[in-house]
């Protein structure tokens, strides 16, 4: 289906999100594009898991998960983060439904490396046909991502992630990732388009840093024939350019050799 665009919006931007950033949205759905929402929960998380006293480790960036952390990661996810975002959605006039990855086996994982990272997963299919009904019927999904494996165990998957494999599976035409900066800046400038190559030169300068990183490389994993950019937007200030076009950093493959 054609006009399909994923927002990644990540859970330190949600409560700060605007007024603006959701009548954008609705012009982009009068436009005919055709949204769907995948969005993180870190800061809720570990809020929750300080008052719950559950201990929890980053292991190379990501949270490892035991069966404790797992239940409050869904938790806050779920009942939480999904259903305020779906609200927001709802009260700006745009029809959605909150899911979790684990919802009709929207999302399957396997896990990343069980040892090191614990209920931390690697997405391996992704249920297009159900997101495609739910968009046919003008539906926006709003989704948390937590996949479901095999004996129906829960895994907790890095947003970043899950909104680069949903892209990637159902040919979206373009992946934004919705954040709390204006993109990728340099010496206090917008770059407006760089493309892969860039991005790996930009972090070994220092200039791509901290938690763009993922976002990134995560980018670049989800490029692909049918996908030719990813954007990288303010949830808070960005704004249209044109009537369809987001302000922001638009990553692209390099052309050729560089």
């Amino acid at each position: 289906m054609d006009g399909i665009i994923v927002l990644k919006c990540g859970g330190s931007t949600i409560d700060m999100l605007s007024n603006r950033f959701f009548t954008n949205l609705v012009t982009l759905k009068k436009a005919g594009l055709k949204p769907i929402i995948v969005h993180g929960g870190g800061p809720a998380i570990k809020d929750m898991l300080t008052i719950q006293k559950v201990e929890s480790e980053f292991v190379d960036g990501l949270r490892k998960t035991t069966k404790s952390v797992m239940d409050v990661v869904e938790t806050v996810l779920t009942g939480q983060v999904n259903n305020a975002l779906s609200r927001r959605l709802n009260n700006a006039g745009i029809p959605s439904v909150g899911l979790s990855g684990s919802d009709a086996k929207l999302l399957k994982a396997k896990a990343k490396d069980f040892a090191r990272y614990g209920y931390v997963g690697d997405i391996v299919d992704v249920n297009v046909s159900f997101l495609l009904q739910l968009i046919g019927l003008g539906i926006a999904p709003v989704i948390a991502p937590i996949a479901i494996g095999d004996a129906g165990v829960r895994y907790n998957i890095n947003a970043d992630t899950a909104a680069g494999a949903v892209a990637k599976a159902i040919g979206a035409e373009k992946l934004i990732f919705v954040t709390d900066v204006p993109g990728v800046m340099q010496d206090d400038k917008l770059l407006n388009s760089i493309t892969d190559s860039d991005i790996e030169r930009l972090i070994t300068e220092g200039i791509i840093h901290g938690g763009m990183i993922p976002k990134v490389r995560a980018a670049i994993a989800s490029l692909h024939e049918n996908l030719q950019e990813v954007m990288i937007i303010d949830g808070n200030q960005s704004g249209l350019a044109q009537n369809t076009k987001l302000v922001g950093t638009v990553i692209k493959k390099s052309v050729g050799v560089v």
